[in-house]
């Protein structure tokens, strides 16, 4: 199980990290509230396919992918969603969907969006649907080595008018 070989991935690595389980939650905002974590805070993994390669990208969970603004600084115009087919034999310890942001334990390039890289401590799924594990992001930096980008937006009401909206780049 993904738990027990993230785990041990950790404890080898001497990283200090709390595991939490809560009620089964599938989205990464549902994820992020059942746990009592912040959607800033929360880690969500998207799977992307590049040019026929699966890659991973990590950005916060109140946030979504800006494809513009990926493309752009992958160099690339062939970058679409992954479909549950093309990655879950990837994760055989994974529930599909609660994969943990760790690339490098399967063979993957991550990229983080920059926005995340502002927290002291993430949380992620931990290969369930029922746990997450919390730890320092600069330990999570460490091991994983991701390539940092902006890549993700957040629309966000304007004040006095909720049908207008912006958008913050990260």
């Amino acid at each position: 199980m993904t738990v027990k070989k993230l785990k041990n991935f950790l404890d080898v690595n001497n990283i200090k990290y709390v595991s939490v389980k809560h009620s089964n939650a599938y989205t990464a905002q549902e994820v992020a509230a059942t746990a009592h974590v912040s959607g800033k805070e929360f880690a969500k993994t998207v799977i992307m396919n590049r040019e026929g390669k699966l890659i991973m990208c990590v950005l916060s969970a109140s946030y979504k992918v800006d494809f513009g603004q990926l493309k752009a600084n992958l160099g690339s115009d062939n970058i679409a969603l992954a479909n549950e087919a093309e990655f879950k034999n990837h994760f055989p310890d994974c529930e599909v969907g609660a994969m943990p942001p760790f690339g490098n334990l399967y063979d993957m390039e991550v990229y983080v969006a920059e926005i995340l890289t502002h927290n002291n401590e993430i949380a992620f799924n931990a290969g369930t649907h029922t746990e997450i594990i919390r730890m320092n992001f600069g330990d999570f930096e460490r091991l994983v080595n991701p390539k940092v980008l902006r890549f993700s937006k957040k629309e966000v009401a304007l004040p006095g008018d909720p049908s207008e909206r912006w958008q913050e780049d990260y």
